[in-house]
């Protein structure tokens, strides 16, 4: 067993390259970071232990490595351009869980206007997401993805004292 501190890198280089194959559009890489029915830690597993889910923002829950994959494939097919600016990245490691919370500072680009080759209008958006990784021997694996979005601060209250 590696030392707790780098447990704690391994989780947020495992975490990184989730975000980047994303940003990529690399299904392949992304599909390698989840969780898999082979990837169960010991013979006391049945299986269930390798069934990923995962929650996008306004999204039902997606159980299984179907229903999971299948929505990244749509994602990435039906998104230009995206990019991620985590921030707030907190990750905590017990045994072989780990747990990564963090905000998702996104910024994508829909679709190109009509007969032009350039980007559509970028939108930014917030997102805070846990995800929960597995030790696996292969290192560690994306198990649990859920993302919520941020409801944006009208600044109505900004001069209103926060009650103590």
């Amino acid at each position: 067993m590696s030392a707790p501190r780098t447990d704690v890198e391994q989780v947020e280089l495992a975490n990184t390259a989730f975000y980047e194959a994303l940003e990529r559009g690399d299904f392949e890489e992304l599909s390698s970071l989840w969780l898999a029915p082979a990837d169960a830690v010991d013979d006391s597993d049945d299986g269930e232990a390798a069934d990923i889910s995962c929650v996008h923002p306004g999204w039902p829950v997606l159980n299984g490595r179907g229903e999971v994959l299948r929505s990244y494939a749509l994602i990435m097919a039906n998104t230009e351009y995206i990019q991620f600016f985590l921030t707030d990245v907190h990750v905590s490691v017990t045994g072989d869980t780990a747990l990564v919370t963090c905000t998702e500072n996104i910024l994508s680009g829909g679709p190109p206007p009509d007969d032009s080759d350039e980007l559509g209008p970028l939108v930014g958006q917030l997102v805070v997401a846990t995800n929960v990784f597995r030790r696996t021997d292969d290192g560690w694996k994306l198990w649990s993805h859920h993302a919520s979005p941020v409801l944006a601060e009208s600044g109505e209250d900004d001069d209103e004292e926060t009650p103590g």
